[in-house]
Parts: C-alpha cells; sequence; structure tokens
C-alpha cells in the first residue's frame, strides 16, 4: 500500500480523505502523524492559492509528494462569504458552532431562495521537483435555518446538498463522501492517485 501525506490537521478532514483514498490501495498520513510542529500560514485569497501554499510547504519540508486541500462554504446572499475564511468566520480560534451561528445571524429572514450556497474544495498535488496542480470540485446545496444531524463537521449540520431534504450532518459518511465537494475535486486527480496505487 502506498502512502500519501495530507497536509491538514483536521480530524474529519483525514477521515474522508483515508475513506476516498483506500479504494486506490492508499494509506494518508496527516500533520497530526508528523513529529514536528508544522504551522502554515494561509496568506492566498482564493482556495486554489491556498491549496498550492500549503502542499507545497509540505514537500519543501518532507520530500514527499503531499495533497492539500482548501475548502470552504461560499453563500450567495452574503456575496461568497464565508470563503476562504470559513474555518475563522466567527474568529480566530476556529469554532465549527460559533461560525455556524454567525453563517444563521446573517442569513436571517432570507428566503428559502436565497440560501443558495455551495461547498467549494480546491486540492493541489506537490511533488518534489514537478509542476504542482490544483483541481476544485463542489457541492451545491442551500443553507437550512438551524442545524440538524451530528455527523460531519463544520458547517455540515446547517448545509442540504440539492436534490436532498436533509442536512450533510444527517447523511452518512458514505453517503456524504459520495456527493461532496472533496470527493468531486478527488475524482479529478484520479488518473494521478491510480498511478500510485
Amino acid at each position: 500500500m502506498k502512502e500519501l501525506i495530507v497536509a491538514t490537521k483536521n480530524q474529519g478532514k483525514v477521515s474522508e480523505f483515508r475513506q476516498m483514498f483506500s479504494k486506490y490501495n492508499i494509506s494518508v498520513k496527516s500533520l497530526l502523524d508528523i513529529d514536528r510542529i508544522i504551522d502554515i500560514e494561509e496568506t492566498g485569497t482564493t482556495f486554489e492559492a491556498n491549496a498550492i501554499i500549503k502542499a507545497e510547504a509540505m514537500v519543501e519540508l518532507l520530500g514527499l509528494p503531499v495533497v492539500a486541500d482548501d475548502s470552504g462554504l461560499e453563500v450567495d446572499a452574503l456575496d461568497g462569504e464565508p470563503g476562504v475564511y470559513s474555518a475563522r468566520y466567527a474568529g480566530m480560534e476556529k469554532d465549527d458552532q460559533k461560525n455556524t451561528a454567525k453563517l444563521l445571524r446573517e442569513l436571517e429572514g432570507k428566503t428559502d431562495k436565497e440560501r443558495t450556497a455551495r461547498f467549494v474544495c480546491a486540492v493541489a498535488v506537490a511533488r518534489p521537483g514537478v509542476e504542482t496542480f490544483v483541481k476544485r470540485g463542489t457541492c451545491e446545496g442551500k443553507i437550512a435555518t438551524e442545524p440538524q444531524g451530528t455527523n460531519g463537521f463544520g458547517y455540515d449540520p446547517v448545509f442540504i446538498p440539492r436534490g436532498s431534504t436533509r442536512t450533510l450532518a444527517e447523511h452518512s459518511s458514505d453517503e456524504k463522501n459520495a456527493i461532496s465537494h472533496r470527493h468531486h475535486a478527488i475524482e479529478q486527480i484520479e488518473d494521478w492517485l491510480k498511478t500510485l496505487s
């Protein structure tokens, strides 16, 4: 089984990557598995830029192939916010519940049709001595009026994917991973993943 570094400390993301990469016979190591303090500043203004920053910083440190993603939520009625600031929408401490509460406050009084949104994921693949490439995946949907469900993380309890009446947090992990923005981004790097397995 091949091993791949995924540049994240987010346990929810790690679990999703592990599940999605298992079909390619690829095991995942994250920044949580590396015995050094690594803090990469995400200074990009797009998901793609931040994914590339993380992936290339890790390649420089480790000299191994790295996959990094940057993802978040874009809400149409909020001009695309929270966007690249999704994890820190309510403050620097990355608090999912506070972020969700702020989002719902911002959308108070908005009709169902005004609550359209999408999850976006940019996945960058960086390797020593080879040009980095990046792919984007999205999951269209809308924002619920209150949190529902306990599965998933981040904004999953208030995001209802298109074609469903349930939030992502009410979907099983398998259901979510079949339709998520991360899934759609990973599909686009499938040819490269197959060269590893």
